[in-house]
């Protein structure tokens, strides 16, 4: 029950659009829906509003009923709900254009998250990665949070100033940033590499994992390092966003460092 309560909370502080003619018009608008969530065993409305969807961008998860009804606000859902995000997103090129635009004496920064679910989480990387001039914000488009109203408020106002992306594969983003010169770091416990001993006067694209699991497997292989942060204490590990902000941090303070 506590569970239920608190999804309501949640989903309270998303907008939303519900019912099969709103969802559609809503598409059809162009406004951008972040996820839809459609019941399982759809019918051949749903699949085609399904497949509208997709075509326009959005990740489309099959849910049972009983989750629809928790999330919806109207108890008029049709068996569909499309969440509108917070703010739409960048386009990957702009941000690398952007990024390609720079002085050769100011590397680009990027961060890449790697499947973080929990808003708050997202919402306070969003905040550390501007705070620290990143230039832009990479996540996955599938098991991943969406830039809801509650990762905005989370960014404390910061959603407003950098740019987020999203793409299908971490993995094939990496390959292209390699392309394009940048040097990956991947955030683990277990690093190759500490991070006080980890130069990131270089263009830098810092990976940032899921809770929990952590950055995948699959990703860290493409990480030309993986960087641990020392934990002195008792703990043997931190959350997502503290540990990008920790990250983060070290990477303004040696590019600063060099101005000098």
């Amino acid at each position: 029950m506590r569970d239920e309560r608190a999804r309501e909370r949640d989903t309270a502080s998303e907008d939303l659009v519900e019912g099969r003619n709103p969802v559609l018009e809503a598409l059809e608008a162009g406004k951008m829906i972040d996820k839809l969530y459609i019941a399982r065993d759809p019918d051949g409305t749903l699949r085609r509003i399904a497949a509208i969807a997709r075509e326009k961008g959005a990740a489309v998860v099959e849910v049972d009923r009983r989750k629809l009804d928790a999330m919806s606000r109207t108890r008029s859902h049709q068996g569909v709900i499309g969440r509108l995000p917070a703010r739409e997103y960048a386009e990957l090129d702009d941000i690398l254009a952007a990024c390609a635009a720079k002085p050769k004496d100011t590397p680009p920064l990027l961060v890449i998250c790697d499947g973080v679910t929990d808003p708050n989480n997202l919402g306070a990387i969003i905040r550390s990665a501007e705070a620290a001039g990143a230039d832009g914000v990479i996540t996955r488009e599938r098991r991943a949070a969406g830039l809801t109203a509650m990762v905005s408020k989370a960014s404390a106002g910061a959603l407003e100033h950098i740019p987020v992306a999203r793409v299908a594969n971490i993995a094939s983003l990496i390959e292209r940033l390699k392309d394009e010169g940048f040097w990956i770091f991947g955030t683990a416990g277990g690093g190759s590499t500490s991070l006080y001993e980890t130069d990131f006067n270089t263009p830098a694209a810092i990976v940032v994992g899921a809770e929990g699991d952590g950055v995948s497997r699959l990703v860290l292989e493409r990480c030309d390092y993986t960087v641990s942060i020392p934990m002195l204490g008792k703990m043997s590990s931190l959350n997502a966003s503290a540990a990008a902000a920790v990250v983060l941090f070290e990477a303004v303070r040696q590019r600063m460092k060099k101005q000098d």
